[in-house]
């Protein structure tokens, strides 16, 4: 559940540091850039100053404190905080946070730390919080089902309710059953002599992987980018080749509502427009170590944005999109 772990090949201390210059330059989008800074400061090693961040976020106004409570519950448990850690994962359990990450990360730090039986009540207290017997079940609130049953599994407890929706949750994007996925016995596999057994399990394994791929591979709203008139002047005065992307605002708009038309009609689900500004998008190319010039760089723009929650549904119920103030039926939802 870390946010973003990167690559081990990477320079995680120079990447941090790089991050970090991005966020004072960058304010706006400091909290999600702190947050991969102190990522790669735990994959560096150096768990002292990750924890530093954290305090820096939490000093601030967070749009998910939680999270980074946790996160830092599960650093500091791993350079020899267990008394602290402990501390701020009942913390969390007391204040019943909406975030699912949050449950999460803190069941997931007792787990590492052999808490089976608590790690089992905190996945079991998430999941009843933030999801309802009978309804279909979040996306963001699988992980929680899912190390449930996991935990559940290592504990020899029986099945109840919620592991059946584990199961089924599972079923829906994997042909292995979770049951087998989760059993305790295929870790020993992999640490036998036996060629055969390591073969066998190895193939298992890559088959899981390229399913579990392919869930993720769209997680989000298919999100399209959506350039206010103002950001869109912006963003073209700034960086004058974009005008082959974006000829003018006008155009730019009707793009964006006959794609989305055209996603629906190819029997496309769960569609989304996100709203882009110029020093949140030229951020997003300093994380990507690229120029904002670069058109690939705008769909998966589009999509990190997505994927932090900014996406609005589409078609929209109410007022257009595009910030008219006109109800869409009157505006873009026209069929002329």
């Amino acid at each position: 559940m870390r946010p973003d772990t990167p690559a081990d090949s990477t320079d995680h201390t120079a990447e941090a540091e790089r991050l970090l210059r991005t966020a004072a330059q960058y304010p706006e989008d400091a909290e999600h850039l702190l947050l991969h800074a102190a990522a790669h400061l735990e994959l560096a090693g150096d768990r002292p100053q990750a924890t530093t961040l954290y305090d820096r976020l939490l000093a601030g106004e967070l749009e998910d404190a939680s999270l980074v409570r946790a996160l830092k519950a599960a650093n500091l448990w791993e350079y020899g905080h267990e008394a602290e850690a402990r501390a701020i994962i009942e913390g969390l359990r007391t204040t019943a946070p909406r975030s699912p990450e949050a449950w999460v990360i803190a069941a997931e730090s007792l787990e590492t730390h052999d808490e089976l039986t608590s790690a089992q009540e905190v996945f079991t207290e998430g999941v009843e919080l933030l999801t309802v017997q009978g309804e279909e079940i979040p996306y963001d609130c699988r992980p929680l089902l899912l190390g449930r049953h996991r935990v559940r599994r290592l504990l020899a407890l029986p099945h109840d309710v919620w592991d059946v929706l584990a199961d089924d949750a599972h079923s829906s994007s994997s042909p292995i059953s979770l049951d087998e996925l989760h059993d305790p016995k295929r870790t020993w596999a992999l640490g036998s002599s036996d060629p055969e057994e390591l073969s066998a399990e190895i193939a298992r394994l890559r088959a899981e992987l390229g399913t579990f791929r392919a869930a993720l591979s769209r997680p989000f709203p298919v999100a399209v980018l959506h350039w206010p008139s103002t950001e869109l002047a912006e963003l073209l005065a700034a960086y004058p080749t974009l005008t082959s992307e974006y000829p003018s605002h006008e155009e730019h708009l009707a793009t964006i509502e006959s794609s989305l038309r055209e996603l629906a009609a190819s029997g496309t689900e769960n569609l989304g427009i996100v709203t882009a500004t110029v020093p949140s998008y030229e951020a997003f190319a300093a994380s990507e170590g690229t120029s904002p010039t670069d058109t690939s760089l705008l769909p998966q723009y589009a999509t990190t944005l997505a994927a932090r929650g900014r996406a609005v549904a589409w078609p929209p119920r109410g007022e257009c999109w595009c910030g008219s103030g006109v109800a869409y039926s009157d505006c873009h939802g026209t069929d002329s």
